[in-house]
């Protein structure tokens, strides 16, 4: 669908380049320069609509709704990215929070496990 908006637009696009072109400017005339421009119209002094005004504006909305389809259609598309091919890094293995301590009656804290000693140091080995 996106393809055949492609080629329509681009159609639409040369035949309003080629309408426009076509058609005489206002001042096409040699009298038109001297004030004399709406004297020699029948339908006042903007004239009537010819058949290539109306083309130009049948073609210039035509190209207005393409331009504006093709753009809704881009910015529709695919969810695809460059980083969706790279797999997602895992999260880091998370520590479970130790609950606070609780004091026991007599005050001392209560813990799960015993308590820890500190190593003695002990002297350096001597070579027999």
């Amino acid at each position: 669908m996106t393809t055949l908006l492609v080629i329509l637009h681009i159609i639409v696009s040369l035949a309003l380049i080629v309408i426009v072109l076509l058609q005489s400017g206002k001042g096409a005339e040699m009298g038109a320069s001297f004030g004399a421009g709406g004297s020699q119209s029948v339908f006042g002094a903007g004239g009537g609509t010819t058949f290539l005004s109306k083309l130009t504006t049948s073609a210039a909305i035509i190209f207005m709704l393409t331009s504006l389809t093709l753009a809704f259609l881009s910015g529709k598309g695919g969810s695809s990215s460059i980083m969706s091919s790279k797999q997602k890094a895992k999260p880091a293995q998370q520590v479970p929070a130790q609950a606070p301590a609780q004091k026991q009656p007599s005050g001392q804290p209560l813990t799960s496990q015993p308590p820890q000693t500190q190593p003695t140091p002990q002297a350096p080995a001597t070579p027999k």
